[in-house]
Parts: structure tokens; sequence; C-alpha cells
């Protein structure tokens, strides 16, 4: 073999070697580019200088939100994505949480900023957003002369400060100065319409600022990614298979401290993969199920208080899954990668993935469709049936009678459409923006952190409801998960459920019964003087938070004796089943009440066992005199449970006991509900 010959060998060699390892290059590449975080399209400077950012990236139209799980943060995304694609707008979108304000008024060339921003609790801003809030706090007048704005608010009405967040910002924004464009948009989760409640805002504002700031549609206007996509060979360490944050990737490093326990902070962006312990079924009857699951947080920094919530990070389900790749003819093996093209951007998740590890645990496929999503695949419509796709876009009144009401997904929506053919053509990356992550389900936890540390219980109604219109069932994403957890475990027959699971998980993280989860605080909080009464009522699994509130005064009085039992003021739970055979925690309340004495009673309203239907604010109404002491003697009281119908019913129960008892008008009584509300002796935790 010449030297020629040898050259050539070896080059075809390194050619050979570099075609097999070109994943891995790239992955050596983009952690020199983009650090530690693979969640991370392209490089920043780190600033949170607002005019600053929006100079540097050549930006045009700002978009804000403050979102608790994840809504606003979607919305937000579908309002600039829009501005984008039909005027060209150099849209910025970005998260309250990430941004200092001191520079809003000096926007360039007076940008608009438009606001998307939800309510939490009673009226709270999002716990990213307490940072905007305390801005508007501190706005003199006339500070923001210089600022136009448009926003946007997703509230729920069965509370008391409706979209309480939005409506504190507009004002604040307002009184210093600041123009709005249009009128304050009010999504309400409460009454279902916040898709049309958005779509409505959108429409009208859009309208507006086309005046504006003389905008001219592209009529050819095309479907552009905000992504660059790379396909890639092999699956490296680097690749996410699913996991639910980059610190559970094979090329990461779980961190831990000086105990031995996984270090957090465990929150949105990072969980905790935690062991359950115990799982059971908690009805008797054979049609429903409700699930109670401990979860073991004792090789961790996770903490939690009396009252928390416990977010569950859920996976969608093998039918599910499925179904969507069938439709839209996608290969779940197929592997890639994205890069933002916009420095201000995030990836949707973490890359580079696989399309199967995306559909089964980043995207919220089982979601009802709105009519905004149809619309964006009307350019990839069968011709059959294409006119009437841009029909039921644009007519909410048969878009609700044919595709609301039958309870469609995406995936079902478009099989019924299309006669159970496949869409082909629709982009990949189209589904990726413009479907929502899938998110975290939020539970009452069930525990005492004084009486159980260690552990945090969840109670879990298992949502499976048969839909006619498909012959499959609407199966709730996370309770179904952990229903599947507790027939393995228990050694069950899992044949016979609805959906299954891959129980595995990425690379086997999930093995043996593991989930992801993180605590949310909350101000759901048994008051602080021991001796003021209390007052709970929770049907069904609205009982949960009770549970615990019960836990943590018999924790109490096994650790300070009967000293503290004397000083207790009486708690008085109204529990909500419909019979004896979903009677939750039924023989717990008997040993509560050996514990406490008198000072627990529970009321029980059996409303299916008699022919006249008895609830929780019958009962309430049944004992008002009892009710109306305990409250004059400064009882708390606290709701936990239905929103639409339960808590509205229960307030008005309370109203009226206040209104007979001191002989006030309904007005009257009204208004000290909501001064109670304010001073937190009134409060709900409702959904």
């Amino acid at each position: 073999m010449n030297s020629t010959d040898l050259i050539a060998v070896v080059v075809l060699g390194a050619l050979f070697w570099l075609y097999r390892n070109l994943d891995s290059i790239k992955e050596f590449i983009n952690d020199q580019l983009y650090g530690d975080d693979p969640s991370l399209g392209v490089n920043s400077n780190g600033t949170r200088d607002l005019a600053e950012v929006l100079k540097d990236n050549d930006k045009n139209y700002l978009v804000l939100y403050g979102s608790q799980t994840g809504t606003a943060e979607d919305y937000a995304k579908k309002f600039g994505k829009e501005l984008t694609a039909r005027f060209q707008l150099r849209v910025m979108v970005a998260d309250l949480e990430n941004y200092d304000f001191h520079s809003l008024n000096e926007l360039p060339d007076n940008m608009p900023v438009s606001f998307v921003i939800s309510t939490y609790g009673e009226g709270d801003f999002p716990d990213g957003s307490v940072n905007f809030e305390q801005y508007l706090n501190e706005l003199d007048p006339d500070m923001l002369d210089n600022l136009r704005f448009s926003i946007f608010g997703l509230g729920n009405t069965t509370y008391e400060f409706f979209n309480g967040a939005a409506r504190k910002a507009l004002d604040k924004l307002q009184d210093a100065g600041a123009r709005l464009i249009g009128t304050l948009g009010e999504g309400d989760d409460g009454a279902g319409t916040t898709d049309e409640d958005y779509l409505t805002w959108k429409e009208e504002t859009i309208e507006l600022l086309q005046n504006e700031l003389d905008l001219h549609e592209d009529e050819d206007k095309q479907f552009e990614s905000s992504f660059e996509y790379t396909a890639l060979i092999t699956i490296g360490n680097s690749t996410s298979l699913g996991e639910p944050s980059k610190q559970y990737l094979p090329n990461a490093t779980l961190q831990y401290n000086a105990e031995g326990e996984q270090s957090g902070p465990f929150d949105l962006s990072q969980p905790y993969v935690a062991p359950i312990t115990e799982t059971k079924e908690l009805f008797q009857s054979k049609d429903r199920n409700c699930i109670h699951t401990e979860f073991d947080i004792s090789r961790s920094e996770v903490t939690y208080q009396t009252g928390d919530h416990l977010a569950i990070w859920p996976s969608n389900s093998d039918e599910a899954v499925s179904q969507f790749l069938r439709v839209f003819e996608l290969d779940s093996e197929t592997i890639f990668d994205l890069k933002a093209k916009d420095s201000t951007m995030k990836l949707p998740f973490l890359c580079p993935t696989t399309i199967g590890a995306v559909v089964r645990h980043y995207l919220e496929i089982t979601g009802p469709i709105s009519r905004q999503t149809l619309g964006l695949l009307v350019s990839y419509a069968p011709e059959s049936i294409k006119e009437h796709i841009v029909t039921l876009s644009k007519d909410k009144s048969l878009f609700a009678t044919e595709i609301l009401a039958s309870k469609f997904n995406l995936a079902d929506a478009l099989l019924s459409l299309n006669h159970g053919e496949t869409w082909t053509g629709v982009p990949w990356l189209l589904l990726i923006e413009m479907l929502p992550k899938l998110s975290p389900r939020y539970y009452s936890i069930s525990s005492s952190s004084l009486s159980e540390p260690n552990t945090i219980h969840a109670t879990s109604i298992v949502e499976n409801t048969p839909n006619d219109i498909t012959g499959t069932n609407i199966t709730g994403v996370t309770t179904n998960l952990l229903r599947n957890i507790q027939v393995i475990k228990n050694h069950d027959d899992a044949a016979s459920l609805p959906v299954h699971y891959d129980l595995e998980g990425p690379r086997g993280l999930f093995a043996n019964g593991q989930l992801p989860i993180h605590v949310r605080h909350s101000t759901f909080r048994l008051p602080k003087d021991i001796s003021a009464p209390v007052i709970m009522i929770g049907p069904g699994t609205g009982v949960a938070p009770f549970r615990g509130f019960v836990r943590e005064r018999c924790a109490e009085v096994k650790r300070d004796g009967e000293e503290c039992l004397e000083k207790m003021g009486k708690m008085v739970l109204f529990y909500g089943s419909r019979d004896d055979d979903d009677y939750l925690y039924r023989n717990e309340w008997v040993e509560y009440a050996a514990t406490l004495d008198a000072k627990f009673e529970i009321d029980v309203a059996l409303s299916r066992v008699q022919e006249q239907k008895v609830y929780v604010q019958h009962r309430l109404a049944e004992r008002q005199e009892e009710v109306s002491k305990l409250l004059q003697n400064g009882a708390y009281v606290y709701v936990c449970g239905d929103a639409k119908r339960m808590a509205k019913d229960v307030q008005h129960a309370i109203v009226n006991i206040l209104s007979e008892s001191k002989g006030l008008t309904e007005p009257e009584a009204q208004e000290i509900v909501k001064a109670m509300k304010v001073a937190g002796k009134y409060q709900e935790d409702i959904w």
C-alpha cells in the first residue's frame, strides 16, 4: 500500500468515525455553547433589564406573562406567535419572573406591551410575579406615561376576587399614566369559557393594534417555526427520553446535602422523583375509583406544611400516545434536536429528544381542542373537509355543538372530521408550538407535616367517563396513572383498566412505583391560635386537606398532652359523599374522635341514600344555631372541593346563617363574609 492509499484509508476511517459519532460531537459543541442547561437554545448575557434585552434582540413588541400553572404562559405564546405570523412583528414573549421593570417606560420606539396574567388564590399574583406586583405598588403618577398596553387576565368567577391580579395590574398601570389599548380581557375558568374569552379579547385587541401601529396583514402567511430542527442518528447521554428535568439525564449528576438527601429546590423546573410507599383503593363501589397514594420524601430536601398542594407530574397513556402518533403519521423513534432562532426564547422541552418522548411526556395531547388550534390546521386539512374546518374555526356556536359537546381532544376531533382517516403533512414543529406543555396536576395534601414529615398523602378520584361519540372513555391523565400504579403494586388485574401507562419511565426512572413531584405552598392553614374554633366543609375529595388538619391536631395532642386538648377550639367537619360505598377514610374519623374527644365532630351528608338529596350546605343550615355560635366565637371557615356549585352553595348557606342570627340584610351578611376572606378567616381551596 503506497502513501496515497494509506492517506485515503485514514481519511475514510476518520469520516466514518465522524459519521458514527456525529451526535456526540454535537452534544459536546452544545455543551460548550449553551452551558449546563439543555433547555436553553442560545446564549444570554443574563441581564434583567427589559429595554436592553429588547434593543439587543431587535424586538418591536413585548408580551409579558405571569403564570401559576402554565396556562397564562400558553396564551401569551399563542398571542405572540399570531402577531409574528400575521404581521411579521418581532415579538418577545417573556416571563415576568425573569425581568426587572425600571426601564418599562423607556422601551424602544414606544413599543406596546401585552400582559397575560393569571390570578392565584384570593386575588393574588402568581408566585413568580411577586417582583412585578412590588414594582406596581411602588409606581408614582406619570411614571409610565410613555407606555401603551393591553391586558388579558385568567381567573375564576367562583372566587370572590375574580381576576384580582389582572384588575390590580390594570389599575396600577393606569394610575401611573400608562394608556390601555382596548379593554381588559377576562378569562373565566369557572364558566369553562377561557378559550372563547381569549379569542374575543384577542380579535378586538388585534383590530385596535392594526390601527394603532398601522399593521398590514400578510395574506400569504405560512407557518414558520421559532426553532431550527436537526435530525439526529443516535441517542446519546444528553438525549432526553422523557426525563422531567436535565438533572435526571445520564450526563448529569444529582446533588445531595451532607445528610445524604437529594438537594432542591424542587419546583416547576425540577421535581423530585419520589417513591410511592403505599397506595390503595378507597371506594367500595365497583364503578368508581378513588386512590390514596403516599409519597416518600425522606431522602430529599422536600418539605411541606399541612394544607399545601402536591404537584404530580404525569405522562400520557399508551392509548393516547398511539392514537396521536397515528393521526399525524409520526414515527416515535425519530431523534431530533431543536435550537431557538430567537435568543429570548427557551426550548419547550429538553433537547435533543425523540418524537415518542415528546408525545408521551411533554405535550398536552388529551385536553379539549380550541377553535384557534383548529384554525391553525386549516392549511393542512384534506381538501374534502377543508371548507368545513374553516367554518368550524370561525363559528363559535357550531364549534361548541360539533366539537366541544363531543368532548373531543385534538386527535379525536381530527379523526372524526376526516371520517377516521389520518392527517398527512401537518408539520411536527407546528404541533410542538401549537399544543400546550404537559403540566403537573395539583392535589390538596391529605397528610399532616407534623404527624407525617417524611411522607405526603394524596387523595384522588379517578376520572373515567364513557364517551358515547368516540366509543372510548374520557380519562384523567394523572388519576389514571395513579390507579395503574395502585393496581400493579397491589398485584391486581390490570387488563380491565381503561388506559395503560409506561410505568418504567425514561431509562427506568419511574420503576417500582415512582413519580416526579413538587410541593406548591398554600395559604390554606389552620389558625395559629389553637383555641380558635374551626368549621371545615369538604364533600368528596374536598375532605383531603381536612384529613391533614385533623391529623395535625391529633399529633399536637399526642405531643403536648391534655393541656393542649383543653385549650383546643372545637373542630366540626361537614363532609359529603354519595353513600357508604364512597365514604372516604370512614374508620379513621372514629380514631380521630377518640383522640380529640368532644373537640372534633364529623357531620356526614350522604346525598343518595334518600329520595331528597342532602348536601353539606343542608347540614350547615340544619345546624344554624351551633354554626352561628361558633362564628361568634371567632371560628375560621374552610371550604374545599367543587367551585362551580358547592362553594357557592356553602357561601350562600353561611350568608343566610349570619343574616338570620344577626338580623342583617343579605348584602350586609355578604360583606361580613368578604371581610372574613380578606382577613383569612374564610378560606377556599376550590377547583
